[in-house]
């Protein structure tokens, strides 16, 4: 079982780490460019989705060509904002960040936490994201407004919730303090939910759950397992609300100044990475259930029924008139859109 020790391990590694990785980059920048070493940062642990996402990356690139591939985890170069940061100024060249990072950056990749508005049905999410105009049309469009390369958007799996106490209503989350992404759409379901949203780094959450700053947070059932979050928010609930989605991009002045045969090598590759990935998180979900399950008695699994869910589901419109005020056309053109999509797959 993993104890806590390992969780706060990381946390003092990432402080201590980040500082000294940075200076390392930046000193072998010019060097590092000249010998075709590419750098790719993403907000995982190793074994992660985004880790094994950037290693099939990594491999079909170095397979295929002279270039090497540079990989940092979550913590290495900073937590998420910091290498979003550094993807912009040109330190990196690939970053994976989620939608719920990007959203204050791009107000309308909120749309993925618009809640209810995704199916809960692995296979029709998969086939959503490969055949959504909105996803493979629309938002490299915003991406590239900010200077990215958008290479793949891909989901990672269904949200849990995880509390100190277990609920099945929203009045039972009356009071509670759920962690959230610095997004401002997702405060507003966690506001919606009847919950207290409370923003916090991830590299915090687990210090946060133990010692009763935040009394729950949500992500997909993989991370709570690899960072052992079950054994101080031991409480999971299957609300269906949503699907953690993240995104695979490049900096956009790198990209375009590539040869042609470079950038067709980055496509293919983010295409095999992205392939291998979504084979990788078919039944992920159920193999990391059942790791938690057997690390700790302590655990209880609760799957809201329809009716449950209901009571969630009637709170959704609210979110969707928050996301449509700050998004304004642009983000009501890409709603619509997105709705069609989903309609196209749902009624196949």
């Amino acid at each position: 079982m993993k104890a806590s020790k390992s969780v706060s391990t990381r946390s003092v590694t990432t402080k201590l780490m980040t500082t000294a990785s940075v200076g390392a980059l930046l000193f072998g920048l010019s060097a590092a460019a000249q010998a075709d070493n590419w750098r790719y940062a993403h907000e995982e642990y190793e074994g992660d989705v985004q880790d094994v996402f950037a290693y099939a990356f990594k491999e079909y690139v170095e397979d295929n060509s002279d270039h090497t591939v540079q990989v940092y985890r979550f913590g290495e170069l900073g937590e998420s904002d910091d290498i979003m940061e550094q993807t912009q100024n040109g330190i990196l060249q690939f970053v994976n960040q989620s939608p719920g990072f990007t959203g204050s950056l791009i107000p309308e990749a909120q749309i993925f936490f618009i809640p209810y508005l995704l199916p809960t049905d692995e296979e029709t999410v998969l086939e959503f994201f490969e055949e959504s105009k909105a996803i493979n049309e629309m938002f490299p469009e915003l991406y590239a407004e900010q200077g990215l390369e958008l290479l793949k958007m891909y989901p990672e799996g269904e949200m849990v919730i995880t509390t100190n106490e277990p609920f099945t209503t929203p009045e039972g989350l009356d009071n509670m303090k759920i962690r959230t992404m610095t997004n401002p759409l997702l405060t507003e379901t966690y506001e919606a939910f009847g919950a207290t949203p409370t923003p916090l780094p991830w590299g915090e959450v687990y210090g946060g759950l133990q010692t009763g700053i935040i009394d729950g947070q949500e992500n997909p059932i993989f991370w709570i397992e690899s960072g052992g979050l079950y054994e101080v928010s031991p409480h999971l609930t299957f609300t269906g609300h949503g699907w953690f989605t993240t995104a695979m991009m490049a900096n956009q002045d790198f990209y375009e100044g590539l040869p042609e045969e470079d950038q067709q090598l980055v496509q293919e590759a983010s295409d095999a990475a992205y392939d291998h990935t979504i084979e990788h998180i078919k039944g992920l979900a159920e193999e990391s259930l059942e790791k938690i399950q057997a690390a700790s008695d302590e655990v209880t699994v609760t799957r809201l029924n329809e009716e449950q869910i209901q009571a969630f589901r009637e709170r959704a419109p609210e979110v969707e008139e928050a996301f449509l005020k700050m998004t304004g056309e642009d983000g009501e053109e890409l709603l619509e859109q997105f709705k069609a999509d989903l309609e196209a797959v749902t009624n196949d």
